[in-house]
């Protein structure tokens, strides 16, 4: 009876214990809730930079180095133009960009601003033939150095690649490439939306000339319907955890300030890309040139987010098998398509992965 009595007192104890616990939990709620009502915007993008170069939509900078020596070869990051570059920073422990410098890599990022309305006819060619190749120089001309590794992220790093089969004798050593579309036959949903029966894209683009950002958002919260209602239940459940509600605040910020697109640009990559399928199918022409992914020899690494809702892996594994490399790998690792770059999992096992594949071809 003694050991009955006993028991009861724990589990009445356990009890008592977790109940006390969610009403403290549920305390912190309504007051990080009451918080987050006056709160200022949360601050992101914090790692000490300088701007090398800024006209129109496009911005090159320059991570200070942390350290007294520095691999040889400079890291270029190519973001996505619909998205900021801070992403790969968003706070202390949180940065890709400040793992890399502590790491010991040279890091310019070419970084995005929304474009005027004269940049309204600006395609995929403006891209990888002018803002790509002068940033290139740019940062050979500051680092001083001819050799660059290319890293580029999304459809950054789709430009990125047809940059390079489009310059297979420039500078470019080596080429990074993160959750980077190829097959946009696999892009199912995006294909429907765009799909030439039901959209006219002449009609849109001439109509709005610069795409806006909240047309581009929405696209991007189609793909999954539930994700922001998904996303405030997870923060409900988690307001009494400072860290938690810090990392929301600073990823609903980064969604929030998606970029407007130019309107060639949108043209062209709903015309060739989702209903032609032109990269894959080896058709696409870029400044009256056939890309043929095939004529990329560099060493290639591409991270591929296994659960990816924007550029499935499926959508994203021809560019391993296309391209004309020796050396090269792909390499599918646990997260979405934010997260595998910014996430928990980034930290553990992405950014490593990214430094021991660049150590030994940054000398």
């Amino acid at each position: 009876m003694a050991s009955q009595s006993t028991g009861k007192q724990s589990a009445n104890l356990g009890l008592t214990e977790r109940l006390q616990l969610e009403v403290e939990r549920a305390v912190q709620r309504g007051l990080k809730s009451m918080e987050m009502l006056g709160a200022s915007t949360p601050s992101v993008g914090r790692t000490p930079k300088t701007v090398l170069h800024r006209r129109g939509t496009l911005e090159l900078v320059h991570y200070r180095p942390v350290v007294d020596e520095v691999y040889r070869v400079p890291l270029l990051v190519v973001m996505a133009p619909t998205n900021k570059g801070y992403i790969l920073d968003l706070a202390p422990g949180q940065s890709l960009v400040g793992f890399l410098l502590e790491r010991g890599y040279d890091v310019y990022l070419i970084d995005w601003n929304a474009p005027t309305d004269d940049e309204r006819d600006l395609k995929i060619d403006d891209y990888v033939l002018d803002f790509i190749p002068d940033c290139i120089r740019r940062v050979q001309q500051d680092s001083g150095e001819h050799d660059v590794t290319l890293l580029g992220y999304c459809a950054g790093g789709m430009l990125s690649a047809i940059y390079q089969s489009l310059h297979v004798d420039g500078p470019v050593k080596n080429l990074v490439c993160m959750t980077t579309p190829v097959d946009f036959s696999k892009m199912e949903l995006f294909r429907s939306l765009a799909d030439e029966q039901s959209f006219d894209v002449d009609r849109f683009v001439d109509g709005v000339g610069v795409v806006p950002a909240d047309f581009v958002l929405a696209g991007f919260d189609v793909l999954r319907p539930a994700s922001r209602i998904a996303g405030q239940v997870r923060l409900w459940d988690n307001l009494w955890n400072d860290q938690f509600v810090k990392g929301y605040r600073m990823m609903e910020r980064w969604g929030n300030e998606t970029l407007p697109l130019p309107g060639g640009y949108f043209r062209q990559t709903t015309r060739e890309l989702l209903q032609k399928n032109a990269l894959y199918e080896s058709t696409l022409r870029i400044g009256g040139r056939l890309v043929d992914l095939g004529k990329i020899t560099v060493p290639l690494l591409h991270i591929v987010a296994q659960y990816d809702h924007i550029v499935p892996p499926e959508c994203a594994r021809p560019l391993v098998e296309r391209v004309g490399s020796l050396d090269k790998e792909e390499v599918v690792l646990p997260g979405g398509h934010v997260s595998i770059a910014a996430g928990a999992n980034a930290v553990k096992r992405m950014w490593p992965k990214l430094d021991s594949w660049l150590e030994g071809r940054s000398i």
